[in-house]
């Protein structure tokens, strides 16, 4: 239960983070989320219009965490950006062996709207991915790499489909193949780079 000294509208979208991870934002109402912030229906509605709006701020409250995630176990680990980025999905793989794993959040809210492709959370959660391959892109043009938007895209399509493989099958072993696939097309990217350099 949130402390009460938390100010109400960060108190909500924590109630609701929990609930929509866990359970799936179909399947949770409005009542039971203003219940797990410990708060009334109309004070919920006071902060947010809609159920929808109250979607959008629980990815928006994950967006930066998630990437701010990604950069530190990039920045912590010893090697060169083929190791560092593999490292990401092996970081990955180990928190999808938790029992309360439940996937990707932003990938999982938008199959659960993806009839409604003009959703706030739609836009946020493209907004999301587009930030980290943005980062990825930024990060294999410093190393001189010919497209590094192509990888970019190859490293993203990597990560969004392990996420779907393991939560299919509850192998987290399949994350840390995806991890060595981009290791593998990173380092022949760099040697492609070297090559141009002769």
């Amino acid at each position: 239960m949130p402390r009460p000294s938390e100010p109400t509208r960060e108190r909500i979208i924590q109630a609701a983070s929990a609930l929509f991870y866990n359970e799936g934002i179909r399947r949770v109402s409005v009542d039971e989320v203003a219940a797990k912030a410990g708060l009334t229906k109309r004070t919920l509605y006071y902060h947010f219009r809609s159920k929808d709006d109250l979607v959008a701020a629980y990815l928006a409250a994950r967006d930066q965490p998630n990437l701010a995630v990604f950069r530190k176990w990039f920045d912590e680990t010893e090697g060169g950006v083929p190791v560092k980025i593999e490292a990401i999905f092996r970081n990955l793989a180990r928190s999808a062996r938790h029992p309360k794993w439940k996937g990707c959040g932003f990938l999982r809210t938008s199959a659960e709207l993806a009839n409604m492709p003009g959703h706030p959370a739609i836009r946020i959660g493209a907004a999301h991915k587009k930030k980290f391959e943005d980062w990825l892109r930024a990060t294999f043009a410093a190393e001189g790499i010919a497209d590094p938007l192509q990888l970019a895209r190859q490293i993203l399509l990597l990560l969004d489909g392990s996420f779907a493989v393991v939560l299919l099958h509850r192998d987290a072993s399949y994350m840390e193949t995806a991890g060595e696939a981009a290791r593998s097309l990173i380092e022949m990217a760099l040697v492609g780079r070297r090559g141009r350099r002769c």
